[in-house]
């Protein structure tokens, strides 16, 4: 009897460990301070996520994403490094907006981008949460205010983000394509609150995410009836995996725009959320602790393991991402 309690208990604590492996191996969070976070000695998330409140020099950044990769060598180390307002190692080497990229030649932005590219490749930081790939539309207040798009035609931020993307490659960073299925059209700001792209959406807008060729895509908060008549993209299946993998065929890595965002912790409860985002088939969840009050990822991880075992999300779901992002990091070693 006691032999078989025993049994039963190293079962139960096997079971556990595992699912914690698990939600851990799905999450990417952001952190305070400018020393690698104490939650890295417990639990193996996919990634971290760096901005500028973590970035003070470059001697300083170096020791950070170094001390992080001695605790989770393999860890995806992340940071929105796109050019112009956005980029945040500007202070180090500052690179034109992606609209003023793309008004040179691309010769020019090779270069350009060669020096970005050398830049995360020295500092330590393996993912590069760009390129922006939606259209630019007049009146937008977060993508074509800020010059993030390419360019109006979906020819010229295909040939500019392939650009991107492949030097990139050349030096070791993954890149990600953001924000799927196109953020471009929006009047409002998902960061704010509920964004709605029903009215000016279009299909050009899918283009750049078919012919642009990345490991990872974020998912936008924008919703849209004509795609999905309940839910933003990030938590829609009818988006994520009817749409980008079944129709659009894409086999890398969905991982979701922040979920602080306005447009999502101001509709949905916190666990609701997370719920929906990887049942939808996002696989990496991104709560970068930047936008409100941050999160301990243990809250998080305990969150996904009670949605798993109240059967709300399936394990195998878990499997499946934590699958696909060790596929998609073994694929970025043999670079």
């Amino acid at each position: 009897m006691k032999i078989f309690f025993l049994s039963f208990l190293l079962f139960i604590n096997s079971y556990a460990k595992n699912l914690e492996e698990l939600a851990s191996g799905i999450l990417m969070v952001g952190f305070d301070g400018i020393k690698a976070p104490q939650f890295l000695k417990r639990y193996k998330v996919a990634g971290v996520i760096l901005f500028s409140k973590n970035i003070k020099t470059k001697k300083q950044l170096k020791n950070l994403t170094s001390s992080i990769k001695k605790l989770q060598p393999s860890i995806l180390i992340a940071t929105d490094e796109e050019g112009g307002k956005v980029q945040r190692l500007k202070k180090f080497a500052y690179i034109k907006s992606a609209k003023d990229i793309a008004s040179e030649s691309q010769n020019l932005a090779r270069k350009k981008y060669q020096k970005m590219a050398k830049l995360l490749n020295e500092v330590g930081i393996n993912l590069n949460l760009a390129p922006d790939v939606d259209l630019e539309y007049k009146n937008n207040p977060i993508i074509a205010k800020y010059k993030r798009s390419f360019g109006k035609s979906p020819v010229t931020v295909i040939k500019y983000a392939n650009i991107f993307t492949s030097v990139m490659k050349q030096h070791n960073i993954l890149t990600t394509l953001k924000h799927f299925p196109g953020h471009g059209s929006s009047k409002s700001d998902s960061h704010k609150g509920f964004t709605d792209v029903s009215n000016t959406w279009q299909t050009k807008e899918l283009l750049p995410f078919v012919k642009v060729k990345s490991p990872l895509i974020m998912s936008a908060h924008i919703f849209n009836s004509d795609l999905d008549a309940n839910y933003p993209a990030t938590l829609s299946y009818k988006i994520n995996t009817i749409l980008l993998r079944k129709k659009l065929g894409f086999k890398g890595v969905l991982i979701s725009d922040d979920m602080q965002m306005g447009a999502i912790s101001k509709n949905y409860g916190f666990k609701t959320a997370i719920k929906l985002a990887i049942n939808s088939g996002v696989d990496i969840i991104l709560v970068g602790n930047f936008l409100d009050k941050p999160v301990k990822v243990k809250k998080i991880v305990n969150t996904i393991i009670e949605l798993v075992k109240s059967g709300e999300v399936k394990k195998q779901r878990l499997v499946e991402a934590n699958e696909r992002i060790k596929r998609t990091l073994l694929k970025y070693k043999k670079i």
